[in-house]
Protein backbone atom coordinates (compact mmCIF):
# COMPACT_ATOMS: atom_id res chain seq x y z
CA UNK A 1 0.00 0.00 0.00
CA UNK A 2 1.91 3.12 -1.31
CA UNK A 3 0.60 6.31 1.41
CA UNK A 4 -1.01 9.28 -0.74
CA UNK A 5 -1.39 13.10 0.75
CA UNK A 6 -3.53 15.00 -1.63
CA UNK A 7 -2.51 18.95 -1.80
CA UNK A 8 -4.76 21.10 -3.69
CA UNK A 9 -8.07 18.19 -3.30
CA UNK A 10 -10.62 20.42 -3.77
CA UNK A 11 -9.44 21.57 -7.19
CA UNK A 12 -10.05 19.78 -10.93
CA UNK A 13 -6.77 17.98 -10.36
CA UNK A 14 -7.53 17.13 -6.91
CA UNK A 15 -11.03 15.71 -7.40
CA UNK A 16 -9.20 13.46 -10.29
CA UNK A 17 -6.32 11.94 -7.82
CA UNK A 18 -9.29 11.10 -5.74
CA UNK A 19 -11.46 9.59 -8.47
CA UNK A 20 -8.04 7.43 -9.48
CA UNK A 21 -7.09 6.26 -6.01
CA UNK A 22 -10.68 4.87 -5.37
CA UNK A 23 -10.69 2.62 -8.48
CA UNK A 24 -7.27 1.64 -6.51
CA UNK A 25 -8.02 0.51 -3.09
CA UNK A 26 -6.04 -2.37 -2.47
CA UNK A 27 -3.06 -0.24 -4.00
CA UNK A 28 -3.20 3.02 -3.01
CA UNK A 29 -3.61 4.69 1.34
CA UNK A 30 -5.21 8.13 1.02
CA UNK A 31 -3.54 9.16 4.25
CA UNK A 32 -3.95 13.14 3.89
CA UNK A 33 -6.03 16.03 2.53
CA UNK A 34 -5.58 19.50 2.11
CA UNK A 35 -7.26 22.59 0.73
CA UNK A 36 -6.89 26.39 1.05
CA UNK A 37 -10.45 27.51 2.39
CA UNK A 38 -13.03 25.25 1.00
CA UNK A 39 -14.37 23.73 4.10
CA UNK A 40 -17.58 22.35 2.43
CA UNK A 41 -15.62 20.56 -0.09
CA UNK A 42 -13.25 19.25 2.46
CA UNK A 43 -16.07 17.95 4.78
CA UNK A 44 -17.73 16.09 1.74
CA UNK A 45 -14.36 14.57 0.74
CA UNK A 46 -13.44 13.72 4.22
CA UNK A 47 -16.62 11.81 4.92
CA UNK A 48 -15.80 10.06 1.36
CA UNK A 49 -12.57 8.77 1.90
CA UNK A 50 -12.10 9.12 6.09
CA UNK A 51 -7.93 9.94 5.74
CA UNK A 52 -6.17 9.67 8.86
CA UNK A 53 -5.06 13.71 8.25
CA UNK A 54 -6.86 16.92 6.85
CA UNK A 55 -5.83 20.44 6.79
CA UNK A 56 -7.03 23.90 5.42
CA UNK A 57 -4.11 26.55 4.99
CA UNK A 58 -6.38 29.04 5.88
CA UNK A 59 -6.97 28.35 9.82
CA UNK A 60 -10.22 30.75 9.88
CA UNK A 61 -11.81 28.38 7.76
CA UNK A 62 -11.25 25.79 10.14
CA UNK A 63 -14.16 26.37 12.54
CA UNK A 64 -16.79 26.08 9.53
CA UNK A 65 -15.25 22.38 8.65
CA UNK A 66 -15.15 21.50 12.52
CA UNK A 67 -19.28 22.48 12.48
CA UNK A 68 -20.00 20.61 9.32
CA UNK A 69 -18.64 17.70 10.00
CA UNK A 70 -19.23 17.28 14.00
CA UNK A 71 -18.99 14.29 15.39
CA UNK A 72 -18.03 12.84 11.63
CA UNK A 73 -14.12 14.34 11.98
CA UNK A 74 -13.64 11.50 14.81
CA UNK A 75 -10.89 9.49 13.06
CA UNK A 76 -9.40 12.37 11.15
CA UNK A 77 -7.09 15.17 12.39
CA UNK A 78 -7.60 18.31 11.30
CA UNK A 79 -4.40 20.59 11.02
CA UNK A 80 -4.30 24.53 9.89
CA UNK A 81 -2.35 26.88 8.38
CA UNK A 82 0.45 27.04 5.62
CA UNK A 83 2.44 25.42 7.76
CA UNK A 84 0.39 22.24 8.43
CA UNK A 85 0.69 21.14 4.65
CA UNK A 86 4.44 20.59 5.29
CA UNK A 87 3.56 18.78 7.97
CA UNK A 88 1.61 16.40 6.05
CA UNK A 89 4.48 15.76 3.65
CA UNK A 90 6.77 14.65 6.29
CA UNK A 91 4.83 12.41 7.60
CA UNK A 92 6.35 8.78 7.46
CA UNK A 93 3.27 7.20 6.31
CA UNK A 94 3.48 9.52 3.54
CA UNK A 95 4.96 8.17 0.37
CA UNK A 96 3.51 9.95 -2.38
CA UNK A 97 2.69 13.57 -2.81
CA UNK A 98 0.42 15.06 -5.08
CA UNK A 99 0.91 18.73 -5.31
CA UNK A 100 -2.04 20.46 -7.08
CA UNK A 101 -2.04 24.16 -5.10
CA UNK A 102 -2.75 26.67 -7.41
CA UNK A 103 0.07 29.38 -7.72
CA UNK A 104 3.08 30.09 -5.47
CA UNK A 105 0.72 29.21 -2.55
CA UNK A 106 1.97 25.68 -3.25
CA UNK A 107 5.78 26.56 -3.29
CA UNK A 108 6.79 25.95 0.38
CA UNK A 109 4.65 22.00 0.41
CA UNK A 110 6.18 21.47 -2.79
CA UNK A 111 9.68 22.24 -1.77
CA UNK A 112 9.37 20.06 1.83
CA UNK A 113 7.88 17.41 0.05
CA UNK A 114 11.17 17.47 -2.67
CA UNK A 115 13.56 17.83 0.32
CA UNK A 116 11.90 14.48 2.25
CA UNK A 117 12.83 12.54 -0.82
CA UNK A 118 9.29 11.94 -1.71
CA UNK A 119 7.17 10.73 -4.79
CA UNK A 120 6.47 14.10 -5.76
CA UNK A 121 3.49 14.47 -8.26
CA UNK A 122 3.75 17.85 -9.94
CA UNK A 123 0.83 19.86 -11.06
CA UNK A 124 2.13 23.02 -9.22
CA UNK A 125 3.68 24.63 -12.23
CA UNK A 126 4.85 27.52 -10.68
CA UNK A 127 6.97 25.96 -8.46
CA UNK A 128 8.99 25.03 -11.05
CA UNK A 129 8.73 28.78 -12.82
CA UNK A 130 9.28 30.35 -9.38
CA UNK A 131 11.85 28.23 -7.97
CA UNK A 132 13.29 25.66 -10.30
CA UNK A 133 16.86 25.22 -9.65
CA UNK A 134 15.97 25.02 -6.59
CA UNK A 135 13.11 22.52 -6.38
CA UNK A 136 15.59 20.23 -8.72
CA UNK A 137 18.31 20.58 -6.81
CA UNK A 138 15.83 19.33 -3.75
CA UNK A 139 15.03 16.52 -5.80
CA UNK A 140 18.47 15.63 -6.61
CA UNK A 141 19.80 16.02 -3.56
CA UNK A 142 17.10 14.00 -1.05
CA UNK A 143 16.39 10.96 -4.15
CA UNK A 144 13.33 12.12 -4.72
CA UNK A 145 11.52 11.28 -7.62
CA UNK A 146 9.60 14.21 -9.33
CA UNK A 147 6.68 13.08 -12.08
CA UNK A 148 4.92 15.85 -13.93
CA UNK A 149 1.00 16.21 -13.91
CA UNK A 150 0.28 18.64 -16.22
CA UNK A 151 -0.54 16.71 -19.76
CA UNK A 152 2.12 18.15 -21.94
CA UNK A 153 5.07 17.08 -19.31
CA UNK A 154 3.59 14.28 -18.79
CA UNK A 155 3.61 13.29 -22.40
CA UNK A 156 7.46 14.49 -22.69
CA UNK A 157 7.83 12.58 -19.95
CA UNK A 158 6.35 9.29 -21.33
CA UNK A 159 8.54 10.46 -24.42
CA UNK A 160 12.00 10.17 -23.03
CA UNK A 161 13.92 7.52 -22.33
CA UNK A 162 13.66 5.29 -19.00
CA UNK A 163 15.77 6.56 -16.48
CA UNK A 164 16.73 10.18 -17.41
CA UNK A 165 17.28 12.55 -14.35
CA UNK A 166 15.52 15.87 -13.47
CA UNK A 167 16.98 18.63 -15.13
CA UNK A 168 19.21 16.48 -17.88
CA UNK A 169 18.43 16.48 -21.04
CA UNK A 170 18.94 12.73 -22.53
CA UNK A 171 21.24 11.92 -25.07
CA UNK A 172 19.72 12.50 -28.76
CA UNK A 173 17.16 14.59 -27.43
CA UNK A 174 16.80 17.83 -30.61
CA UNK A 175 13.91 19.66 -29.56
CA UNK A 176 10.24 19.64 -27.76
CA UNK A 177 7.28 20.52 -29.46
CA UNK A 178 4.49 21.81 -26.87
CA UNK A 179 1.06 21.51 -27.92
CA UNK A 180 -1.75 24.14 -27.02
CA UNK A 181 -4.85 23.74 -27.12
CA UNK A 182 -5.56 27.58 -28.34
CA UNK A 183 -8.02 28.31 -25.48
CA UNK A 184 -11.21 30.02 -25.92
CA UNK A 185 -10.41 32.62 -27.82
CA UNK A 186 -7.90 30.83 -30.54
CA UNK A 187 -10.05 32.30 -33.51
CA UNK A 188 -11.22 35.46 -31.36
CA UNK A 189 -10.58 38.49 -33.55
CA UNK A 190 -7.86 40.50 -31.62
CA UNK A 191 -9.88 43.48 -31.48
CA UNK A 192 -12.85 41.95 -29.56
CA UNK A 193 -10.43 40.42 -26.50
CA UNK A 194 -11.34 43.91 -25.06
CA UNK A 195 -15.20 43.12 -24.63
CA UNK A 196 -14.57 39.27 -23.37
CA UNK A 197 -16.21 38.06 -20.14
CA UNK A 198 -14.49 36.01 -17.21
CA UNK A 199 -17.61 33.47 -17.84
CA UNK A 200 -16.51 33.73 -21.54
CA UNK A 201 -12.51 33.19 -20.83
CA UNK A 202 -13.15 30.24 -18.04
CA UNK A 203 -15.22 28.38 -20.77
CA UNK A 204 -12.54 25.96 -22.34
CA UNK A 205 -13.44 24.35 -24.98
CA UNK A 206 -11.59 20.62 -24.12
CA UNK A 207 -11.06 20.98 -20.66
CA UNK A 208 -12.13 20.98 -17.36
CA UNK A 209 -9.57 23.11 -15.15
CA UNK A 210 -10.27 25.70 -12.04
CA UNK A 211 -10.94 29.96 -13.00
CA UNK A 212 -7.21 30.77 -12.96
CA UNK A 213 -5.78 27.87 -14.97
CA UNK A 214 -8.59 28.47 -17.45
CA UNK A 215 -7.86 31.96 -17.59
CA UNK A 216 -4.04 31.28 -18.17
CA UNK A 217 -5.07 29.22 -20.73
CA UNK A 218 -7.49 31.55 -22.74
CA UNK A 219 -4.28 34.08 -22.54
CA UNK A 220 -1.76 31.08 -23.56
CA UNK A 221 0.09 32.20 -20.45
CA UNK A 222 -0.39 28.85 -19.56
CA UNK A 223 1.93 27.80 -22.08
CA UNK A 224 4.45 30.14 -21.31
CA UNK A 225 4.56 28.82 -17.92
CA UNK A 226 5.01 25.43 -19.23
CA UNK A 227 7.74 26.58 -21.74
CA UNK A 228 9.64 27.74 -18.34
CA UNK A 229 9.08 24.63 -16.45
CA UNK A 230 9.76 22.10 -19.24
CA UNK A 231 13.39 24.04 -19.76
CA UNK A 232 13.93 23.17 -15.98
CA UNK A 233 12.38 19.58 -15.73
CA UNK A 234 14.22 18.61 -18.79
CA UNK A 235 17.57 20.14 -19.26
CA UNK A 236 16.40 22.12 -22.38
CA UNK A 237 16.95 26.07 -23.46
CA UNK A 238 13.76 27.61 -24.22
CA UNK A 239 15.40 27.75 -28.24
CA UNK A 240 14.65 24.08 -28.32
CA UNK A 241 10.58 24.34 -27.40
CA UNK A 242 8.56 25.04 -29.72
CA UNK A 243 5.11 25.79 -29.28
CA UNK A 244 2.11 24.31 -31.86
CA UNK A 245 -1.80 25.47 -31.35
CA UNK A 246 -3.51 22.24 -31.51
CA UNK A 247 -6.98 22.99 -31.26
CA UNK A 248 -8.21 19.07 -31.14
CA UNK A 249 -6.18 18.59 -27.86
CA UNK A 250 -5.46 14.80 -28.50
CA UNK A 251 -1.40 14.96 -29.19
CA UNK A 252 -0.60 16.45 -25.66
CA UNK A 253 3.38 17.07 -26.84
CA UNK A 254 6.12 15.37 -28.87
CA UNK A 255 9.46 14.72 -28.51
CA UNK A 256 12.11 15.18 -31.90
CA UNK A 257 15.60 13.15 -31.35
CA UNK A 258 18.44 13.72 -33.74
CA UNK A 259 18.01 11.04 -35.96
CA UNK A 260 14.74 12.38 -37.41
CA UNK A 261 12.58 10.37 -35.19
CA UNK A 262 9.18 12.34 -33.34
CA UNK A 263 7.98 10.59 -30.42
CA UNK A 264 4.29 11.85 -29.52
CA UNK A 265 1.59 10.71 -26.57
CA UNK A 266 -1.83 10.93 -27.62
CA UNK A 267 -4.98 10.31 -25.44
CA UNK A 268 -8.17 12.02 -24.25
CA UNK A 269 -8.03 15.39 -22.75
CA UNK A 270 -8.64 13.82 -19.46
CA UNK A 271 -6.34 14.36 -16.46
CA UNK A 272 -7.20 11.29 -15.06
CA UNK A 273 -4.49 9.89 -17.74
CA UNK A 274 -1.24 11.80 -16.30
CA UNK A 275 -2.20 10.94 -12.89
CA UNK A 276 -2.70 7.57 -13.41
CA UNK A 277 0.31 7.02 -14.99
CA UNK A 278 2.44 9.10 -12.21
CA UNK A 279 0.54 7.11 -9.41
CA UNK A 280 1.97 3.59 -10.96
CA UNK A 281 5.07 4.69 -12.76
CA UNK A 282 6.97 2.75 -13.87
CA UNK A 283 3.29 0.41 -13.92
CA UNK A 284 0.53 1.11 -15.86
CA UNK A 285 -3.36 1.57 -13.98
CA UNK A 286 -7.09 2.21 -15.04
CA UNK A 287 -7.49 5.36 -14.94
CA UNK A 288 -11.43 5.81 -15.82
CA UNK A 289 -10.94 7.60 -18.93
CA UNK A 290 -12.22 6.72 -22.11
CA UNK A 291 -10.75 5.31 -25.11
CA UNK A 292 -9.04 7.38 -27.90
CA UNK A 293 -10.66 6.41 -31.18
CA UNK A 294 -8.63 8.20 -34.23
CA UNK A 295 -11.27 7.15 -37.02
CA UNK A 296 -13.95 9.39 -34.84
CA UNK A 297 -11.57 12.26 -33.63
CA UNK A 298 -10.91 12.41 -37.84
CA UNK A 299 -7.86 14.42 -38.12
CA UNK A 300 -5.28 16.29 -36.43
CA UNK A 301 -4.29 20.57 -36.73
CA UNK A 302 -1.23 22.28 -35.77
CA UNK A 303 -0.21 25.62 -36.17
CA UNK A 304 1.90 28.38 -35.00
CA UNK A 305 0.62 30.37 -31.88
CA UNK A 306 0.17 34.14 -32.31
CA UNK A 307 2.17 36.28 -30.05
CA UNK A 308 0.88 39.70 -31.50
CA UNK A 309 -2.40 38.35 -30.05
CA UNK A 310 -1.74 36.69 -27.29
CA UNK A 311 1.19 39.10 -25.72
CA UNK A 312 1.05 36.79 -22.37
CA UNK A 313 2.48 34.02 -24.52
CA UNK A 314 5.78 36.40 -25.69
CA UNK A 315 6.23 37.27 -22.06
CA UNK A 316 6.84 34.67 -20.93
CA UNK A 317 9.34 33.53 -24.00
CA UNK A 318 11.03 36.49 -23.35
CA UNK A 319 10.83 35.46 -19.42
CA UNK A 320 12.62 32.28 -20.18
CA UNK A 321 15.55 33.69 -22.02
CA UNK A 322 15.81 36.09 -19.29
CA UNK A 323 15.67 33.52 -16.76
CA UNK A 324 17.05 34.96 -12.91
CA UNK A 325 14.16 36.39 -11.20
CA UNK A 326 12.50 37.36 -14.34
CA UNK A 327 10.53 34.44 -14.21
CA UNK A 328 9.07 34.95 -10.75
CA UNK A 329 8.28 38.78 -11.32
CA UNK A 330 6.23 37.43 -14.26
CA UNK A 331 4.31 34.79 -12.32
CA UNK A 332 3.35 37.11 -9.46
CA UNK A 333 2.56 39.87 -12.14
CA UNK A 334 0.52 36.89 -13.62
CA UNK A 335 -1.58 35.77 -10.48
CA UNK A 336 -2.42 39.30 -9.90
CA UNK A 337 -3.65 40.36 -13.18
CA UNK A 338 -5.84 37.39 -13.54
CA UNK A 339 -7.52 37.63 -10.19
CA UNK A 340 -8.11 41.28 -11.06
CA UNK A 341 -9.77 40.14 -14.12
CA UNK A 342 -12.06 37.80 -12.75
CA UNK A 343 -13.26 40.73 -10.35
CA UNK A 344 -14.26 43.23 -12.98
CA UNK A 345 -11.34 45.11 -12.57
CA UNK A 346 -9.46 44.85 -15.88
CA UNK A 347 -10.19 43.52 -19.02
CA UNK A 348 -8.98 41.02 -21.12
CA UNK A 349 -5.69 42.49 -22.73
CA UNK A 350 -5.04 44.63 -19.91
CA UNK A 351 -3.77 41.10 -18.32
CA UNK A 352 -0.85 41.66 -20.79
CA UNK A 353 -0.15 45.31 -19.84
CA UNK A 354 -0.06 44.77 -16.77
CA UNK A 355 2.27 41.84 -16.71
CA UNK A 356 5.00 43.89 -19.12
CA UNK A 357 4.89 46.68 -16.91
CA UNK A 358 5.70 44.71 -13.77
CA UNK A 359 8.43 42.57 -15.94
CA UNK A 360 10.04 45.40 -17.83
CA UNK A 361 11.06 47.00 -14.44
CA UNK A 362 12.50 43.95 -12.86
CA UNK A 363 16.31 43.41 -12.58
CA UNK A 364 16.61 39.23 -12.98
CA UNK A 365 19.11 38.88 -11.00
CA UNK A 366 19.56 34.98 -10.27
CA UNK A 367 18.01 33.80 -7.24
CA UNK A 368 20.54 32.94 -4.33
CA UNK A 369 17.73 31.25 -2.33
CA UNK A 370 13.98 30.57 -1.08
CA UNK A 371 13.66 33.93 0.52
CA UNK A 372 15.07 35.82 -2.65
CA UNK A 373 12.64 34.23 -4.49
CA UNK A 374 9.70 35.42 -1.79
CA UNK A 375 10.61 38.63 -2.13
CA UNK A 376 10.90 39.34 -5.57
CA UNK A 377 7.49 37.10 -5.49
CA UNK A 378 5.70 39.81 -3.23
CA UNK A 379 7.62 42.70 -5.21
CA UNK A 380 5.93 41.82 -8.28
CA UNK A 381 2.27 41.95 -6.63
CA UNK A 382 3.08 44.77 -5.01
CA UNK A 383 3.96 46.32 -8.75
CA UNK A 384 1.37 44.52 -10.70
CA UNK A 385 -1.41 46.25 -7.92
CA UNK A 386 -0.21 49.59 -8.06
CA UNK A 387 0.16 49.57 -12.00
CA UNK A 388 -3.53 48.13 -11.94
CA UNK A 389 -4.38 51.04 -9.49
CA UNK A 390 -3.23 53.58 -12.01
CA UNK A 391 -5.16 51.78 -15.08
CA UNK A 392 -8.06 52.27 -13.20
CA UNK A 393 -8.01 55.51 -12.08
CA UNK A 394 -6.92 56.82 -15.09
CA UNK A 395 -9.39 55.22 -16.83
CA UNK A 396 -11.82 52.50 -15.56
CA UNK A 397 -11.36 48.69 -17.42
CA UNK A 398 -8.07 50.61 -19.83
CA UNK A 399 -5.62 47.87 -20.65
CA UNK A 400 -5.56 47.36 -24.32
CA UNK A 401 -2.07 47.27 -25.86
CA UNK A 402 -1.47 50.20 -27.89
Amino acid sequence: MIGVAVLGSTGSVGESTLDVLARHPQRFRLVAIAAHSNAARLAAQIRAFRPPYAALADAGAVAELRRLLGTEARGTRILAGAEALEELVALAEVQCVMAAIVGAAGLRSTLAAARAGKRLLLANKESLVMAGPLLVAAVNESGATLLPIDSEHNAIFQCLPRGARTGVAPAGLRRILLTASGGPFRDTPCEALASVTPAAACAHPNWVMGRKISVDSATLMNKGLELIEACLLFGVTPAQVEILVHPQSLVHSLVEYVDGSVLAQLGAPDMRTPIAHALAWPERIESGVEFLDLLKAGRLDFRAPDTDKFRCLALAQAAARAGGLHPVLLNAANEVAVQAFLEGQLNFPGIAAVIEAVVQRGTGGAPGGLEEVLAADAEGRVRARERILGMTRNAPMQGVRA
